[in-house]
């Protein structure tokens, strides 16, 4: 569970990290695809889930 918890949130700083270096206008921007990239994460965790 902790893991997932760390796959998450690392998807979603990593995303948003990207989002910054590539030119997104501002941070709420830039946390927006965080926030796409946290979901992805989250909905591969719980498809792939044992």
């Amino acid at each position: 569970m902790l893991r997932d918890l760390a796959i998450m949130i690392g998807a979603f700083a990593v995303v948003s990290a990207i989002a910054g270096a590539l030119g997104a206008d501002n941070l709420g921007i830039a946390l927006s695809f965080g926030q796409l990239g946290f979901a992805a994460a989250l909905v591969s965790v719980m498809v792939l889930r044992d």
